[in-house]
């Protein structure tokens, strides 16, 4: 294999310098000539314009060369096509080394090939095209075939059958004469056409021309017709066709995630650049790993997230920043690599507007990168009922992943959890993804277990650096969202005044939030938003609700907006008013040891059930008119069911993760787990053990310390 040397261009010298010839004194002309040895023309341009001097060759100057120390003047290197061993040249008329010369060369012409790559007294491997009475033609590839005459042939030969020729003649008219080798032991050597590697944003310049491309496989899909690969290279995506016949599928050895290279002919179809396939195959070893890097060094810049300030001051958003660079950084990456983003969220007003966010920012990257229609493809926000990741949840994600790449060649999903995905109860469901490779970011304010990182790639939680709960996810995840495109602020930058209002959230951050859009939304007019998000998401159950919900978020028609707003917190109000003139007589109060006053609500026999508001919300609506009504002191306020435990607090220093931990260790039998917020969450447990969890509880409540 011989490769031009690039320090001296193949020449096997470079130029030091130019000094006046010393042959002709820098005339350019010869000092004398012998005009008998002259041709007629020759005197008559001598006569002209005198003798050129043979040294510079007319110019006057002659150059000061070096020899090329890197080829040691051979203006190339040589290596072995079988070993890759580096020889001085070709050994015998065969570029291989001394030891891999002695075995007879079979060379496989790749389908880019034509008759340049030909070489007279070569041998080829061929494959039996069809027969005739004066021979047998044979294919040597996609583009050439030639024949073996039959005087040359001594046993017959079947359709098919695999034959090692040597290129007898190539005739001017193109057609070639064969002649069949019976080689025992032979090398094999792979001939590519060498034409250069072009770039996906180059296409447009070699349309109807043969090029040869180099990337990542990102979709594989069948057609009734040929087989569309999608490649991604380090400027953007290329599509390729190949065929081999209607509707199967060509190169299967190829598959999604492989690094790959292949020739073809740039045409255009429906206004979008297509590659027409002749040869493709996978890349091994350091050639693989070159063209890997090569993309992801680049994607890694391109991936870089943007310098923004934060819409309001906060040292825990400063502190948090590497933490936002690297989520967004994922998600970047996962984009440009047409990897489909699964956007999971709690189903309340916090986790619709930190998904709403997020998902306003990936759009338009989605569509540029991938056509208009992609968001139907590589896009799905998904509500998840509790504030964690949930078995059915994940199995639903898995099993839908799977079919997606199995009929439409696509890759595994990056999920992004927002509100959710930081606590030991997402574990499970985590676990299952890391099985099927599937990646996770997270972007959440629940008080966060250690464990749960492993399972992830980028994790942003305000306690990770000395923040707590009050920082909501919708907060947060408004800034990520900046970062991967800060060109929708201003679209999105009343998003966490509603999160921090639906939240409940007394944070600094959350009172810079609303004077933000002060002069937009009211304090009035955030909480009506956050009541109809709240009471939407109970009714659209697992259904994104995506025209809807952009509608209550004041991101479309602005007088939609007020209109469903209006309506939807009607009803809320009615049902809410409904459901606490059933509960609020059931209430019964107690103080506890530590001075709070202990409220408490069996919502399985005093609520209405199966409808709005759930026990959750019931419970919390409960907490805020007991809070009114014993103003000034401490107050939880716990609703329970048959099996579990909602908890609502004021001016209690609770830490419900730790007590959900010390529960489970001490009542054995119980299977209590749960978790949460530090002064807001739930806990579950075995209904036969209600009775010992709830007393625990209470009496651990009532040993904590007050404000």
């Amino acid at each position: 294999m011989r490769e031009e040397c690039t320090e001296c261009g193949g020449k096997g010298y470079e130029v030091l310098s130019t000094e006046k010839c010393p042959e002709c004194k820098g005339a350019g002309k010869s000092k004398s000539v012998n005009l008998m040895s002259l041709s007629q023309k020759d005197v008559n341009s001598f006569l002209k314009d005198g003798s050129v001097c043979p040294k510079c060759g007319g110019s006057g100057e002659v150059e000061v060369r070096k020899t090329c120390t890197a080829c040691n003047g051979k203006g190339a290197f040589y290596k072995c096509d079988i070993c890759g061993k580096p020889i001085d040249g070709p050994i015998n008329g065969k570029e291989a080394c001394s030891t891999c010369g002695k075995v007879d060369i079979v060379h496989v012409l790749d389908n880019s090939c034509n008759q340049d790559e030909l070489e007279v007294g070569k041998m080829y491997r061929a494959t039996v095209n069809n027969l005739a009475n004066f021979g047998v033609f044979v294919d040597l590839n996609s583009n050439l075939r030639g024949l073996i005459h039959s005087s040359n042939l001594s046993t017959p030969l079947e359709a098919g059958a695999t034959v090692i020729v040597e290129v007898k003649e190539v005739r001017r008219d193109g057609k070639m004469d064969l002649i069949p080798r019976q080689v025992k032991d032979f090398n094999i050597v792979e001939v590519e056409k060498e034409i250069p590697i072009r770039k996906s944003i180059e296409l447009d310049k070699f349309i109807g021309k043969l090029i040869k491309i180099e990337g990542e496989v990102i979709q594989v899909k069948q057609t009734g017709g040929p087989t569309i690969f999608t490649i991604s290279d380090e400027e953007g995506l290329i599509s390729c066709a190949a065929f081999e016949r209607a509707g199967e599928r060509a190169y299967p050895e190829i598959d999604s995630d492989m690094i790959i290279t292949g020739t073809g002919e740039v045409t255009s179809r429906a206004d979008r650049l297509q590659v027409e396939v002749k040869s493709m195959k996978r890349l091994s070893g350091a050639k693989e790993e070159a063209v890997k890097k090569r993309i992801d060094e680049v994607l890694d810049k391109r991936a870089e997230p943007a310098e923004i300030e934060f819409l309001v001051e906060s040292e825990i958003l400063e502190k948090l920043r590497p933490a936002m660079r690297q989520v967004t950084k994922q998600i970047k990456k996962a984009i440009m690599r047409s990897k489909p983003i699964l956007l999971r969220h709690h189903a309340d007003a916090d986790g619709m507007t930190a998904a709403v966010a997020i998902e306003r920012a990936i759009l338009p990257m989605i569509r540029e990168i991938n056509g208009p229609d992609a968001e139907y493809h590589y896009y799905k926000r998904a509500p998840s009922k509790a504030p964690f990741y949930e078995m059915p949840d994940v199995t639903k994600d898995i099993s839908y992943a799977l079919e997606d790449a199995a009929r439409h060649g696509q890759k595994l999903p990056l999920v992004v959890m927002v509100d959710n995905g930081s606590t030991e109860e997402d574990v499970p469901a985590m676990r299952q993804a890391q099985v099927y490779g599937i990646d996770m970011v997270v972007v959440d304010h629940h008080h966060p277990d250690e464990i749960v990182d492993q399972y992830l790639l980028g994790h942003v939680n305000p306690a990770h650096v000395g923040g707590d709960f009050g920082m909501t996810a919708g907060m947060l995840a408004t800034e990520v969202a900046r970062m991967i495109n800060p060109d929708v602020t201003d679209e999105i930058k009343h998003l966490p005044a509603i999160a921090a209002v639906g939240d409940r959230s007394e944070a600094e951050e959350a009172e810079a939030y609303k004077q933000l859009v002060a002069d937009k939304y009211s304090l009035e007019d955030l909480k009506n938003i956050a009541l109809a998000l709240d009471f939407e998401a109970y009714w659209l159950k697992f259904s994104s609700g995506r025209g809807i919900v952009d509608d209550l978020m004041d991101l479309g028609d602005k007088t939609r907006h007020k209109k469903i707003v209006n309506l939807l917190c009607e009803q809320a109000n009615a049902m809410i008013d409904e459901q606490l003139t059933a509960c609020m007589p059931n209430v019964k109060s107690q103080d506890l040891p530590n001075g709070a006053v202990l409220n408490v609500l069996d919502v399985e026999n005093y609520a209405h059930k199966f409808t709005f508001p759930a026990p959750g919300k019931t419970s919390g609506e409960v907490h805020d008119r007991m809070c009114q009504k014993l103003e000034g002191r401490p107050v939880i306020t716990i609703g329970y069911g048959p099996d579990f435990a909602v908890i609502r607090s004021k001016g209690v220093l609770m830490n419900i993760p730790q007590m959900v931990r010390e529960l489970h260790e001490e009542i054995v039998g119980a299977g209590v787990n749960g978790g949460g917020h530090l002064v807001v969450g739930s806990i579950k447990f075995v209904e036969g053990m209600r009775s010992e969890v709830l007393s625990k509880l209470v009496e651990k409540i009532g040993s904590v310390g007050v404000e």
